[in-house]
């Protein structure tokens, strides 16, 4: 490896020593967050910042606690996959009601941790391997999870011993719907509010590592689009044994995409159809389990993701929620069913309220940016907090802000006090090496978001073969104002390429239409998308060689790559397609279902996977083609890539397969690094 690639596997792309994980508590005079030592330091400590003087101080150093780590627990290294999780050391933490104490687990083992005094961790006594512990709200006591049982310390077990999993959410939920925790405390912290998890009716997910063949095989059980789902139940757990189940039609809404306490005696739980077209917002009675229905929001496609901070109620009772707006033109806030935003903003998240207003994060201009501003939920006036160029993110607490700033400058973080006071949490991570001038248009009649990162040294007129380098596919936005996402990129453009990256219609945060452009089909738009994109881009800037053209992704951005070789040859000329789903029949549920809807219903849903999977394909190949998987994926499962390479060897068509033993998704531990280099190799040899 080179100089940058070997930099950016040892600092975690550029991620080590940088404070994440930010959380307030007592009412916003701390601020609790993890970071490690330095940009080459893994493991991540606990820290507090006094915003009363701007003072940080470390509370738990994991190596002093676990000078020899152990391994993980299987269900915490799963959890971690989930939230793509690579540090290591305390990969997260929760605190009191009080924001006063904080607990981990690591390696299994628990530790609690106050703000004041000594700050010296405790450990926990645990009944087996830990993970995801819950302080109350004075933190007297701790829930925790060990072999799938929910415990409380002091005390013991307090799930029923009835074969399910406790206290911990589902695949479903924690990789699709953002729910990754699976118990929650009362606000008195006496009674737990817990999910009971039955995965019998699952297939079960094998995991062999053949480069040790002695050792036994993994398996998990995984919901594969079709087929069943996870019954999910929420019970509420008092500490004198009472059992209550929260009543409501699971059948028809099997989806937990939220759950907590509103109150000591509200629960407000958020509740999805399987096709995930209609969401309800139901308020529960802890005593009874009853339910009933705050709010509905629905849509004849799919739903998207909410806004992060809704559903949720209002200081005078009225509910907010997010809607589209009719013309699907902006992802707007409602109270009560009534509009509070419309065309201009596309509303990304509400942060909570700050001085009287809602503290929101949206989009203003180009989506590529993210501004941070106050609504008046009565005036509907917008007041700017945030507002220049690059994305800005808030968090607040009794008056008290977090904000970060994501620009061309790379990454700044500010705590702003009521009083006018400012405090820079200290970022020890190695700063990024390049300031990435990327040239950002909206091409095509769609307005579709391109990014060109060229070499830093090109000289106009040199004609420069063509890497689209990119994702394409629903959730996630790839061309964004933040400098962290360019630096590999900027890479490639320095071996000698021009690099490409396309938002194309589906991707998130261009408007609720452009995304649900994808109903029903993915490959098609897609495709279509890219190559209109990618020709539009060349037509503005014709030093780009479009007869030498290169496409690489990762997950989505596999199997972009691959069906482009397979099925535009005359555009792609080879590709690099990593952890590629080929065949969405044999993804999970609650992502494949929200956008193809049921495979084994009748057309269009059927049609759909057919014509999106890329099995039939494999006879068409006529491009060279680099087959990525990682053996250890239980996000998108190697048999994926091993489907399309049986069908393109049984087809004799040429083709290049990598199989990484022991590698997941999140390609930890300077996996990606290596593999930039080998796809270099290759795109250099075959696009010469």
């Amino acid at each position: 490896m080179d100089d940058f690639l070997r930099l950016s596997a040892s600092t975690a792309r550029f991620t080590y020593g940088a404070p994440r994980a930010f959380s307030f508590g007592d009412d916003g005079r701390l601020l609790w967050f993890l970071r490690s030592t330095g940009p080459t330091d893994a493991f991540d400590s606990l820290w507090v910042l006094d915003t009363t003087t701007g003072a940080e101080t470390r509370l738990a150093d994991p190596r002093e606690l676990c000078p020899v780590p152990g391994p993980l627990p299987e269900a915490e290294r799963r959890l971690r996959e989930r939230t793509r999780l690579v540090a290591a050391g305390i990969g997260s933490y929760a605190l009191s009601g009080d924001g006063l104490h904080a607990v981990f687990a690591l390696y299994g083992r628990l530790f609690e941790v106050a703000a004041g005094g000594a700050g010296t961790p405790k450990e926990i006594p645990a009944a087996g391997p830990a993970l995801d512990p819950r302080p109350n709200a004075d933190g007297s006591r701790t829930a925790y999870v060990a072999d799938d049982v929910l415990y409380v310390a002091p005390g013991g077990r307090i799930s029923p011993d009835d074969g399910a999993r406790w206290g911990l959410a589902e695949f479903a939920a924690a990789e699709e719907l953002g729910r990754p925790r699976g118990h929650w405390w009362s606000p008195d912290g006496v009674t737990l509010l817990a999910a009971r998890v039955d995965e019998s009716a699952l297939q079960r997910r094998w995991f062999a590592d053949p480069a040790h063949p002695e050792r036994p095989a993994e398996d998990f059980a995984y919901p594969e689009a079709g087929g069943p789902n996870a019954d999910v139940q929420l019970w509420v757990l008092g500490e004198d044994g009472t059992r209550v189940r929260l009543d409501w039609d699971a059948d028809t809404y099997p989806y937990v995409s939220d759950a907590g306490w509103e109150s000591g005696t509200e629960i407000l739980l958020t509740v999805q159809d399987r096709l995930q077209q209609n969401v309800l917002l139901l308020s529960a009675d802890p005593l009874t389990g009853r339910t009933r229905e705050l709010s509905r929001t629905t849509h004849p496609q799919w739903v998207d993701p909410l806004v992060p901070g809704t559903p949720a109620r209002l200081a005078d009772g009225r509910m907010l929620t997010c809607a589209d707006t009719p013309d699907g033109a902006a992802r707007a806030l409602a109270v009560d069913g009534e509009l509070l935003t419309g065309d201009g903003i596309q509303v990304r998240a509400v942060a909570g309220v700050h001085e009287g207003r809602l503290l929101i994060e949206a989009g203003l201009r180009d989506p590529s940016e993210q501004q941070v501003l106050l609504l008046d939920p009565d005036t509907r006036e917008l007041t700017p907090v945030a507002d220049g160029p690059g994305v800005h993110t808030v968090s607040a607490s009794a008056g008290t802000l977090l904000l970060t700033t994501a620009d061309a400058d790379g990454v700044r973080r500010t705590v702003r006090t009521p009083d006018g006071r400012e405090f820079t949490p200290a970022d020890l991570s190695e700063p990024l090496p390049y300031r990435v001038d990327a040239v950002l248009e909206r091409v095509t009649e769609r307005g579709i978001p391109t990014a060109l990162v060229l070499p830093r040294d090109h000289v106009p007129g040199r004609r420069l073969p063509v890497l689209v380098d990119g994702y394409g596919g629903p959730g996630m936005q790839d061309i964004t104002a933040d400098q962290r996402r360019r630096q590999h990129r900027q890479w490639w453009a320095d071996q000698g390429f021009a690099v490409v990256t396309i938002d194309n219609r589906g991707t998130p945060y261009v408007s609720p239409a452009y995304t649900h452009a994808m109903y029903r089909g993915f490959s098609e738009v897609t495709l279509d998308d890219q190559v209109a994109a990618l020709h539009a881009v060349a037509a503005r800037h014709t030093d780009l060689d479009l007869g030498r053209v290169g496409v690489r992704g990762w997950s989505y951005g596999g199997y972009l790559s691959a069906m482009a070789v397979l099925r535009r040859p005359d555009v792609f000329h080879a590709a690099a397609a990593g952890a590629a789903p080929t065949d969405f029949r044999h993804y999970d549920t609650a992502y494949t279902e929200r956008y193809l809807g049921l495979p084994q219903d009748q057309p269009p849903s059927a049609d759909a996977y057919e014509r999106d999977s890329l099995i039939p394909d494999a006879p068409k190949l006529s491009r060279p083609l680099l087959l990525i998987t990682g053996l250890a994926d239980d996000n998108v499962h190697p048999s994926h890539t091993l489907r399309l390479s049986q069908a393109l060897t049984d087809a004799g068509r040429p083709h290049q397969l990598l199989a990484l033993p022991g590698v997941t998704h999140m390609t930890p531990g300077g996996t990606r690094e290596k593999l930039m280099a080998l796809e270099l190799e290759f795109f250099r040899r075959e696009l010469a």
